[in-house]
């Protein structure tokens, strides 16, 4: 599938860019989005190959055209900062969205109406003043379970599709959530992430258990986790030096987190890696991006790198989907 993709990235005060050969070009996407657009999350649709959602400082935005133009889904976010979006993979009408301010958000109907949930956050936190949803995610093995994580203010539970929260403290000793992510391989496991920790749970987060990267992580502070789309005991976590840090690096497990990997790249990050796109269309290429602009790519599931020539501003999200 070599170039035949797209790849959208969001960027903070730049707006929106897309590139429709994999990385060779790049256009700013001016259709729906502004210049001066600060767009924190991007989404593909889990069916719908060439459909993108993206969160930004007005709201909530969709592409059918694989990211070439945006149209606003009018919604009580219009105000808001959407950072983060979740799709349902059963009933991909359900969409969930978190905001910063934090806050959830539900619609039952591809977007088209949306409810306000009822989760308690706190106004103010430390480090970053005004709270945020950093991690958004649905339980592949059961639907009803979603999670989310807030910076700075814990874990998020679910078990009823979002109709009613817990906040899950059991185990959790940072209350800095940078990502979510739930893998199904022989069982349910949620991997949480924080500045110098990830944590597991194995019951759903009843108990968990740090996973003790600070002793086999270089660079300590985690960001982003994703997972090879088919394999789930196949990991990829962000790391970096700190949140403005001046290097990164990409961890990788094939057994669910328990042993890492330091993957090798072309040239050395300039900053944390931030995030990663991944998609069902082709399982083995992930993108990868540090906090301030730089791309990288990997063909083969991280076992090679290649790092793509265009740099931007800060970026916040990356998608790719096939053309």
């Amino acid at each position: 599938m070599a170039g035949n993709y797209t790849i959208c990235v969001g960027t903070i005060g730049s707006g929106l860019w897309l590139s429709p050969d994999g990385g060779d070009s790049w256009q700013r996407v001016r259709d729906g989005l502004s210049n001066e657009s600060r767009v924190f999350g991007l989404t593909g649709h889990p069916r719908e190959r060439r459909t993108v959602f993206a969160g930004a400082d007005d709201g909530l935005y969709k592409s059918r055209d694989g990211g070439q133009s945006f149209a606003r889904l009018d919604s009580p976010m219009n105000d808001l900062d959407v950072w983060r979006i979740a799709i349902d993979p059963t009933n991909p009408d359900i969409i969930f969205a978190g905001t910063r301010p934090g806050a959830l958000f539900r619609s039952n109907d591809g977007g088209r109406n949306w409810r306000k949930l009822p989760v308690e956050m706190v106004d103010e936190c430390p480090n970053v003043g005004v709270p945020r949803v950093t991690a958004l995610t649905v339980d592949p093995s059961d639907s009803n379970v979603i999670w989310a994580g807030i910076e700075v203010d814990g874990v998020r539970r679910s078990t009823d599709g979002g109709d009613s929260w817990s906040r899950i403290t059991n185990g959790i000793y940072d209350l800095d959530i940078h990502d979510i992510a739930v893998t199904v391989n022989g069982g349910t496991t949620v991997l949480t992430s924080t500045p110098g920790e990830i944590f597991a749970s194995h019951d759903r987060g009843e108990s968990w258990q740090g996973l003790g990267v600070r002793d086999q992580f270089s660079l300590r502070y985690c960001r982003h986790l994703a997972q090879k789309a088919d394999d789930p005991a196949t990991l990829f976590v962000a790391t970096g030096n700190g949140a403005a840090g001046d290097a990164g690096a990409i961890q990788r497990s094939k057994n669910g987190g328990k042993s890492w990997e330091a993957l090798s790249l072309p040239d050395e990050p300039n900053s944390p890696i931030w995030n990663f796109a991944t998609h069902s269309a082709d399982p083995g290429l992930v993108i990868a991006c540090s906090h301030y602009g730089e791309l990288y790519a990997s063909p083969n599931a991280g076992d090679n790198w290649k790092k793509i020539r265009r740099e931007f501003t800060e970026i916040r999200g990356i998608a790719w989907v096939p053309n």
